[in-house]
């Protein structure tokens, strides 16, 4: 859409000039910039695109120091090259929009210095609340989410914080791949991406949950079969499988601990001439969108990341909202998705 009349001096652009171009009023502007969640979708995409055109800039200061707020929240993740990442986001970007709300994005690299500095970062002039994923922070942690800025936290690293906190079900959605596996007579399951020494986080939680759904079997956990895998990507899970293979390892499934993983080691495998699912099945977790379209298809574990930022979001709105009730924890729902990775044919996309 093309916005005639753009003002040269981006700063004398001012809310009537918008409201002219988008062909709306400028108490509509008004209310698309603040954030208003009753209006059209139609109009605030039009308002948002006349603001884009003209380059207009509001006074910030000026309208914190009428409402006390900035219309946008951000997300701090460790990365958006994993796929999950990036998905996540996306997801988040859609439920803040519900709310008249934009995302400002920011990673950390799961570095733990750059964690605390996104969190000691002075916010209040530039968003209302922080949607927070650390990967490097720890229990020991907790006091520094202690901040002036209303937050969700996102993960499995502080436990029993000061802020709420929504959490994908490692234990449960690892036990039911496993299950799964061990239902089709697997008795040698591969684990690959694990983290030795690690205590708290998403690695631990899911190795010992596999553990304990072996015992469940009496299948014995034999130390051999896991595999550290570094960073979790494709590369990675790769690498993991041909480790294996090259040290004669018997294994006739590999969980791997995210997708990433998970699909280089099919990659890996098939290099190998080792058929999937017949000699290997392989099975992941996370769903990311890749999973249903990799051949063979993958067997995966949604972790529920539209849930995750639906209610991280409508979390944190109600703190803005000057809700003081006890933190909350909730688990998101997980859903298996059986597809031709574990020899099934594909329930879902």
């Amino acid at each position: 859409m093309h916005y005639g009349g753009a003002h040269g001096d981006a700063m004398a652009v001012t809310m009537r000039d918008v409201a002219r171009a988008a062909g709306v009023s400028p108490k509509t502007v008004s209310n698309v910039m603040n954030g208003y969640p009753y209006i059209r979708e139609e109009t605030r995409t039009k308002v948002l695109e006349a603001i884009d055109a003209l380059d207009y800039r509001m006074n910030i200061s000026a309208r914190n120091l009428k409402s006390g707020r900035t219309g946008v929240i951000a997300l701090a993740v460790p990365e958006l090259s994993n796929p999950y990442f990036a998905e996540l986001a996306d997801a988040t970007i859609e439920a803040a929009g519900r709310h008249g709300l934009t995302v400002m994005i920011e990673t950390t690299g799961a570095d733990r210095e750059r964690e605390l500095s996104a969190l000691a970062r002075p916010r209040g002039h530039l968003v209302d609340g922080l949607l927070y994923s650390p990967l490097g922070l720890g229990p020991e942690d907790v006091d520094e989410l202690k901040t002036s800025t209303p937050m969700v936290l996102l993960g499995e690293r502080i436990f029993h914080g000061p802020v709420d906190h929504v959490m994908i079900d490692n234990v449960d959605g690892t036990k039911a791949v496993i299950r799964h596996l061990l239902d089709q007579g697997r008795r040698r399951i591969a684990v690959i991406g694990v983290r030795p020494g690690e205590q708290v986080g998403t690695a631990a939680i899911r190795y010992d949950a596999y553990t304990s759904t072996l015992a469940e079997y009496g299948v014995p956990v034999v130390a051999e079969l896991a595999v550290p895998g570094g960073a979790w990507r494709r590369s990675s899970g790769a690498d993991a499988v041909r480790e294996l293979l090259e040290r004669g390892v018997e294994f006739d499934a590999v969980f791997a601990l995210n997708d990433l993983l998970a699909l280089g080691a099919m990659r890996a495998l098939i290099g190998r001439g080792v058929r999937v699912p017949e000699d290997v099945a392989v099975a992941g977790f996370d769903n990311i969108d890749e999973s249903a379209f990799s051949s063979p298809a993958l067997t995966t574990v949604d972790a529920g990341r539209i849930q995750i930022a639906q209610t991280a979001v409508d979390l944190l709105v109600r703190r803005l909202g000057g809700d003081d009730a006890v933190p909350a924890e909730i688990v998101a729902p997980y859903e298996l998705h059986l597809r031709e990775s574990t020899g099934a044919q594909p329930t879902s996309g």
